[in-house]
């Protein structure tokens, strides 16, 4: 994996009207900007900012740095690749929060 790198000129930590604290557009992001490769560590077991990579939940890693604060959205507007950066799907406005689709268990 490469060194995590995170755009924190693009982005921004906030209260969220979703849950808890979310990761929010500070100005304008293109759609197809990478915003950050995540720093992980692996994780034993499930928990907040725990990305699971398989079906079974044996490839599981606790995100470190401010993309753990991506919340989950039925109308994504961000993806996680599978060497886990993430990317905008499409333009993204200042003051949008990001959003993933973490599946339908998240609903």
């Amino acid at each position: 994996m490469s060194k995590p790198y995170l755009r924190d000129d693009l982005l921004e930590v906030r209260e969220s009207p979703i849950h808890g604290r979310g990761l929010f557009a500070s100005q304008k992001i293109p759609k197809g900007t990478e915003l950050g490769l995540c720093r992980t560590k692996r994780a034993k077991g499930s928990g907040p900012y725990v990305l699971w990579l398989d079906d079974e939940g044996k490839e599981r890693y606790r995100v470190l740095c401010d993309l753990r604060f991506i919340n989950h959205g039925k109308k994504p507007n961000v993806a996680y690749y599978d060497d886990l950066t993430v990317v905008a799907l499409k333009s993204i406005k200042p003051g949008e929060e990001l959003l993933h689709d973490y599946g339908e268990e998240w609903d």
